[in-house]
Order: structure tokens, then C-alpha cells, then sequence
């Protein structure tokens, strides 16, 4: 088995690197969305204690 074939799949090719690259961006999105969401919040608290202080 050389590169070429390997990287072909024997002939399924789009499907197969289409999955990896899908299930990539999922496993991104799901360490990336809760990190985003958490600093929202955070930042959201603090400005609710800011106002709350004055």
C-alpha cells in the first residue's frame, strides 16, 4: 500500500475525509463554545456586581 492509495480510501475518499473534517470541527466547537460561553458569563457577572456597587 503506498500514499496514494491510502489517502484515496479505494474510491471513498470524499466520504471518508469529509467525516474526519466534520467530526474535527465538532470536537473544536465543543471545547471552544463552552470556553466562549464561560467568558460571556464572567464578564456579564462582573458587570452586574459593578452596577450593584454604585
Amino acid at each position: 500500500m503506498n500514499w496514494q492509495e491510502f489517502f484515496a480510501m479505494g474510491g471513498y475518499a470524499f466520504y471518508v475525509w469529509t467525516s474526519y473534517g466534520i467530526c474535527l470541527v465538532v470536537l473544536l466547537a465543543n471545547l471552544v463554545v463552552p470556553l466562549w460561553q464561560r467568558k460571556q458569563l464572567l464578564r456579564q457577572l462582573a458587570l452586574k456586581q459593578k452596577r450593584s456597587q454604585s
